[in-house]
């Protein structure tokens, strides 16, 4: 059995910007990833717009992770490759065990443990789209590793479900490779993804968003033939009259992405029917003491700099725990959802723990020209910001200084449309 003060699990922006924020000359530190490689899904994210706000310089997916990478190298954070975790327990410490390529099965005790293993896609299955199964339906994911890792050009004339970054994204990118896509289909009346993903992947290339509408059939023996599209009404239900058909070979599916922690539920930690994921204090740190949750596995973030922002607080947060070990009796108390906004993160605050800001990470429930964002105990407003141009798929945040707290009054965070 390995002994260690920290494991952290994935390897990708989150793991790497933990792993550093925690780093101690007197504190054992592991990395855990699956993949015979560092970086995790920014391997194969080989378009730029990566590290605007951290670098301040536009960079690829597998040059931002080599940012992290190459930090990694000076410091003694044993990493280990190829090894995929299969079993988490909660005993006296943690009790990770794993599966590795060269090392078989063994186990590793920590007193710390931080999640960061990032989200996957939603499935065919998850939408429930009618018509024939054939062979050419993936998420858009999928055929990005394919094309950007393997070389291999999964369809010639493609259509996306889904508007997701990830989906918009791959309609320039099979473009650029010489394939056709016909068209973007978005369940919701507004894009999922960026507005910038929006204009440059899309409108530049032409390529129609069909707002409102979803797949009512597929059809194909063995390989996909077509797809037919129609509008939904207020109530998403498709409308009669309104179908469009579309040939094509390939069907993309951008359909949102989920936290990856299924393997983590034996812990039994407290979950967010929202995010899907744990619920956490402003540490990061989840209903069980010494677990951590962040980046994507937390909630799906729309910018890898917030993933590594917030996955630094994470793991200078693990490193303070593991340094000092005073066991305080937390006074927690939960943040309260209010007008147009869909969650928040942390989902609690600790408050024997207010010694610095505290950034609230949130998403609207609609589009808004102008909105006000408050952050109030009981009826006192105790932060406050105007935003222009808020929309439900890129995330917002407000940071909340010491002085301003009121003791341990109930909390709560809205958004009022400025008319």
């Amino acid at each position: 059995m390995i002994k260690t003060d920290l494991v952290i699990i994935g390897g990708g922006a989150a793991g790497l910007s933990a792993a550093l924020a925690a780093h101690d000359q007197s504190l054992n530190i592991h990395i855990i990833e699956r993949e015979p490689i560092l970086g995790g899904i920014l391997n194969q994210c080989i378009h730029n717009g990566f590290g605007l706000h951290l670098f301040h310089e536009e960079l690829t997916g597998p040059e931002y992770a080599a940012r992290y990478i190459e930090q990694l190298k000076s410091k003694n954070i044993h990493v280990m490759l190829n090894t995929t975790v299969i079993d988490i327990q909660k005993k006296q410490a943690f009790i990770t065990t794993v599966s590795s390529e060269s090392e078989g099965y063994q186990h590793i005790q920590s007193k710390a443990l931080i999640i960061a293993s990032g989200c996957y896609e939603r499935t065919r299955g998850a939408a429930q789209l009618s018509g024939e199964r054939p062979q050419g339906i993936m998420p858009a994911g999928s055929a990005q590793r394919y094309l950007n890792m393997d070389g291999y050009l999964v369809g010639k004339r493609i259509f996306i479900l889904g508007s997701g970054d990830i989906g918009l994204i791959m309609a320039r990118r099979m473009t650029l490779e010489g394939a056709t896509v016909l068209g973007v289909a978005e369940l919701m009346p507004y894009s999922n993804g960026l507005t910038r993903n929006i204009v440059q992947c899309l409108d530049d290339f032409k390529i129609p968003l069909y707002l409102s509408h979803t797949i009512v059939d597929i059809k194909g023996h063995d390989t996909l033939d077509s797809v037919t599209i129609a509008q939904v009404d207020d109530h998403l239900q498709p409308i009669i009259g309104t179908e469009k058909t579309f040939n094509v070979d390939t069907l993309l599916l951008s359909i949102g992405l989920i936290p990856d922690i299924a393997l983590f539920e034996s812990i039994n930690f407290q979950k967010s029917t929202i995010t899907k994921s744990a619920i956490v204090d402003q540490s990061y740190m989840t209903s069980i003491d010494g677990l951590f949750v962040c980046g994507n596995a937390l909630h799906v973030h729309d910018l890898v700099d917030w993933v590594s922002e917030e996955s630094e607080k994470a793991g200078r947060y693990a490193k303070n725990y593991l340094l000092d070990q005073k066991n305080t009796q937390k006074v927690t108390k939960e943040v309260q959802i209010g007008s147009n906004i869909r969650y928040v993160v942390p989902h609690v605050i600790d408050f024997d723990r207010l010694e610095e800001p505290i950034a609230l990470s949130f998403r609207v429930t609609k589009k808004m020209i102008s909105g006000t964002i408050q952050v109030l105990q009981n009826d006192h407003i105790i932060a406050s910001r105007k935003r222009k141009y808020l929309a439900p798929a890129e995330m917002e945040h407000i940071v909340i200084p010491p002085e301003a707290w009121l003791s341990s009054d109930p909390i709560s965070i809205r958004l009022e449309e400025n008319i």
